[in-house]
């Protein structure tokens, strides 16, 4: 984390230090997802678990994660008091929801359940 940390920090304002670690360490689950996919894909499954363990390990460190259904429902909360309604407002309700619940979320998976819920 410590060897990570001041790469995402170059070239910009000094952030809260557990914002920074917890993004630092929803990116080391996001690759360490990415590889078991492709060990996976590869037959590797003596890598597999290598990873997976690890990942156990990180995610102990991160918050816990909203369920698929409360992240609907904070979706939902942000549309209406955004006055969202359609595509042209998935800017604004993804960035209010970063702003909210990033630490307790992985906006990749938020972004497709925003889209639907503005389509």
């Amino acid at each position: 984390i410590e060897a990570r940390a001041p790469q995402s920090r170059e070239g910009k304002a000094p952030d809260d230090d557990d914002a920074l670690v917890v993004e630092v360490l929803q990116k080391m689950v996001k690759q360490r997802r990415e590889s078991i996919e492709m060990y996976r894909k590869g037959g590797r499954e003596e890598l597999v678990q290598g990873e997976e363990a690890e990942v156990a390990v990180i995610e102990r460190f991160l918050p816990a994660q909203l369920s698929e259904d409360d992240t609907r429902a904070a979706i939902e909360a942000i549309k209406a008091e955004l006055g969202a309604s359609g595509m042209k407002d998935m800017g604004r309700v993804m960035a209010e929801l970063k702003a909210r619940h990033a630490a307790s979320l992985d906006m990749s998976k938020a972004s497709g359940l925003v889209k639907a819920a503005l389509s």
